[in-house]
């Protein structure tokens, strides 16, 4: 699932073999940019935003967002696909590499100098240059839903998502429907950084310390399943923001209290 490290990873690996390169191949499989043409420049850098990627190509910058099941993939120049070509929906190509985005759901192109107007509105990131942990606490404090819908609000902090929010909570021994106002912000905060960034260079997202399926997690879709610290059965629901942004839930009623 696309969360900050998966989204930092991707923008990593892209920025590696982009950044400094002229453009020879530039294709949004969008209609609102099916005719935009960024040829003949050069890529400055690809960076991560929360679970924003940006790909910053002279004067313009390149948005997605990967959703559900968005992923970009580099390839070398002839190198065959792993997924069917009429699921890309966006190409960018050097002479020796192709970044190809697969699934994406948003999209958009807009003048560097407009940049804010996608992503101005995030929170900080854990992840980013200009991590700031006690606004990042201040926006989740201030916060009066529930604990688990407050971490995920990217506005108060970008790139925590549904597997993170469960995994802290669980970890700090939070109800999830407790208030975010009632929390130790700092603390939820302070804990999902140290995760973040301990998961940011892993391709198997861990929270157990353990890397065996089935291991990796101690609530996250593990309803019905003992706790790993208690034995009591893991519970599960849903809860978001409104209904048509509600998350599963998983906690342990015995360790989150």
């Amino acid at each position: 699932m696309p969360e900050g490290d998966t989204v930092y990873r991707s923008a990593h690996r892209m920025d590696d073999v982009l950044a400094g390169a002229e453009v020879t191949e530039f294709d949004l499989r969008v209609p609102r940019f099916a005719t935009a043409d960024l040829t003949g420049l050069v890529v400055e850098h690809v960076v991560p935003r929360g679970k924003h990627l940006l790909h910053r190509i002279g004067d313009w910058t390149l948005h997605s967002h990967l959703k559900m099941e968005g992923e970009w993939h580099v390839y070398r120049r002839g190198e065959r696909w792993r997924k069917p070509a009429f699921k890309a929906r966006a190409i960018v190509g050097t002479r020796e590499w192709q970044a190809v985005g697969f699934e994406i759901a948003d999209i958009d192109l807009v003048p560097r100098a407009e940049e804010d107007t996608l992503v101005g509105y995030l929170g900080p990131d854990p992840l980013g240059p200009d991590w700031d942990a006690e606004e990042a606490a201040r926006r989740v404090q201030a916060d009066p839903r529930a604990a688990h819908v407050a971490i995920l609000d990217q506005r108060s902090v970008a790139g925590f998502g549904n597997v993170y929010a469960n995994e802290i909570l669980f970890v700090r021994g939070i109800d999830p429907h407790t208030p975010g106002t009632d929390i130790d912000a700092r603390a939820v905060v302070d804990l999902g950084t140290r995760m973040i960034r301990a998961n940011r260079d892993r391709s198997n997202r861990t929270f157990t310390g353990e890397n065996k399926p089935g291991r990796r997690f101690w609530v996250y879709g593990r309803e019905g399943a003992p706790c790993r610290r208690c034995g009591t059965q893991i519970r599960a629901t849903t809860l978001g923001a409104d209904p048509t942004r509600e998350r599963n839930v998983f906690w342990c009623p015995t360790c989150q209290t």
